[in-house]
Order: structure tokens, then sequence, then C-alpha cells
């Protein structure tokens, strides 16, 4: 038997990254799981990766930040076993990489639709299910950016600060009626989002300044943040609810830069 055998578990931001990873690893350990994404194509191949490995799951093609198609994906969660065990709140994107001066404002409120409004709904769509439940666990995708400032990053870094503050008050709202709410703080990690917004730089040397920003000299990859998740969804966590996990290779642990990144 899995951490999650017959649960049924919603991962929006599924069709690629950290939600691919955390919707494969969740499949395996015996859960439903709903995938959710604006992008179709990922979806598809996300979907296929489970299947082919024997896990279940079921697509749906939703924008997080449209409060009707929010409701559609729980909707389509609720219809599976009448049930929602297991929702990681985590789709997301990254933004222009600029000063805040130079922010364009249009950028900012995607950002904003996306990181922050994105997970209020989830959580005000999803909560009401677990509530009548009495049970469920929900983990929203902060970062390291939500505790620190991130230069370049105004949109993201101030998305991912509001993703902590929704993650407190609906664990505080919840806890008495048996649902959970955590946030998992992923740090350097490589992905395509991540690569993304290195454009124009050698994929090398990318690779090497993500690797120099940890105090272990390694960047973290989505499975290291999928395994923290089935953790926080799965009984293993039962008395953790409203806090903020880092997974970073330290990076939060840190003052100064480390030796790792020294010598780069």
């Amino acid at each position: 038997m899995g951490l999650l055998e017959d649960k049924v578990a919603i991962v929006t931001g599924a069709g690629d990254g950290i939600g691919r990873a955390t919707s494969m690893l969740l499949a395996s350990e015996g859960a439903t799981v709903v995938l959710v994404d604006v992008n179709a194509a990922g979806l598809d191949e996300t979907k296929a990766m489970i299947e082919a490995a024997s896990g279940a799951a079921v697509t749906c093609v939703a924008d997080v930040s449209d409060p009707e198609q929010v409701q559609g994906y729980v909707e389509v969660a609720k219809g599976i076993t009448g049930r929602i065990d297991g929702f990681f709140n985590n789709a997301g994107i990254l933004g222009p990489m600029v000063p805040l001066t130079d922010y364009p404002v249009d950028a900012f409120d995607k950002v904003i639709s996306v990181n922050l409004r994105g997970v209020f709904l989830g959580l005000k769509y999803v909560l009401p299910v677990m509530l009548a439940q009495g049970s469920g666990s929900i983990v929203n995708t902060s970062s390291m950016g939500g505790v620190g400032g991130l230069p370049g990053q105004t949109g993201y870094s101030a998305s991912k600060h509001g993703v902590i503050g929704l993650t407190k008050t609906a664990a505080l709202e919840s806890v008495a009626a048996g649902v959970r709410v955590n946030a998992v703080l992923p740090g350097t990690i490589k992905t395509r989002m991540a690569m993304a917004g290195a454009a124009g730089m050698d994929p090398a040397i990318v690779e090497a300044m993500m690797d120099g920003s940890t105090p272990g000299g390694r960047a973290g990859v989505p499975e290291d943040i999928a395994k923290a998740v089935l953790f926080l969804l799965s009984d293993a966590s039962a008395y953790m609810t409203g806090i903020e996990l880092p997974v970073d290779g330290g990076i939060t642990a840190q003052v100064y830069p480390s030796p790792a990144a020294l010598k780069q």
C-alpha cells in the first residue's frame, strides 16, 4: 500500500517541472491525480508518463486565475470519488527579470494573477470540500523568494510572500475541522521555467551558477520538491499545519554566499 492509496489529489501546474514530478510521485503512491494546467500538450505528456508506470490520472485544462475554471477542476476531482484528499496548489510563472522601477504594470498584474490569485482561488474552492468531509491536506507553493527579496523579480517575490500569508490564514481557519494547509519553499531548482528566466545565456554557465548558489554546491531537481510535498500531503505530517518548509539545500539558512558559490 502506498502513502496515498485510494486517495484523490489535485496538482496544478502539472504539465511540467515540479508539478509533473509531484504528480508522478503521488500517483506512484496510490493516488488518482487530477492534472491541471493551461498547457494541454504538457498535461497529456504527464498523464502518459503516469499511466506508463501503472498510475491513474485525469487531465483538466484550466487557467488557475479564472474562478469558473478553478471550480471546473474541483468538480472533476469530486467526480472521481466525491472527495478531495490532497491538493498541491502549485501553478506559477516567473515573470520578467528587471528592476522594480522598470517592471511593467501588466506583467506585475499577470504574475500576481497566476501566483497569488490562483492560489487563493484554489483554496477558496477546494477547502469547502475538505471542510465538509472533515479531512484533507493542502500544500501551496511559495519560494525562498517568499521569505526574502529577489532583486529583479518584483512580481514573483511579492506573489510568493503573499502565498505564505494565505497559507497561514487558511491553516488557522481550517485546523479545527481536521484540514491542514502548509507551504513548500523551493530553492534553486533546475526546471524549464528557471532556465527560461536566463534566456540568452550559455546553459552550462547557468547550470554552474545555479549549483553554486547552494551551500552544498548542487541545485535541486523537481523530484526534491515532490518528496517534500508527498510528506506534507500524507499522514506522516499529520500534526503539521501552517508551516513554511524550505526545500533549498540550505539557501535560506545562510547569511553570506556559500563556499561553493565563492569558487565560481
